[in-house]
């Protein structure tokens, strides 16, 4: 088995939250939502594909609002995505995870419709 930590990519954050779910969603969730951008972005489109959403065809408003509309409401896909990110926590940042799952789960949320918009809007 290998060290999860020491494959995901640093990043650097200009100020220490105090917040223990900010503190996580820096050292834990951007990290992994890093390291995995280019599967997350291919899921989307396929996923897309699957369901024969003209996504290319949109408007880039539009693709925004698919975006954030899609991975917000379909439960399916909201699974895929979540699954990409939480099968890359440690047994550690899992325990956080369920204590914490609700609030989490929002923060994952909206990280991947911003990373999906600023690259795919």
């Amino acid at each position: 088995m290998y060290d999860r930590l020491s494959i995901r990519p640093t990043i650097n954050t200009t100020y220490e939250a105090e917040n223990p779910n900010e503190q996580f969603q820096n050292k834990t969730l951007r990290p992994i939502l890093k390291m995995q951008n280019d599967l997350i972005c291919r899921m989307y489109l396929h996923y897309m594909e699957k369901r024969k959403v003209p996504f290319y065809q949109m408007s880039t408003q539009k693709r925004v609002e698919q975006i954030a509309h899609s991975v917000s409401k379909d439960n399916r896909l909201r699974g895929l995505l979540f699954g990409m990110v939480v099968g890359m926590f440690t047994l550690v940042e899992m325990d956080y995870y369920r204590q914490y799952e609700g609030e989490i789960n929002r923060r994952i949320t909206s990280l991947v419709i911003q990373r999906l918009e600023s690259q795919l809007g």
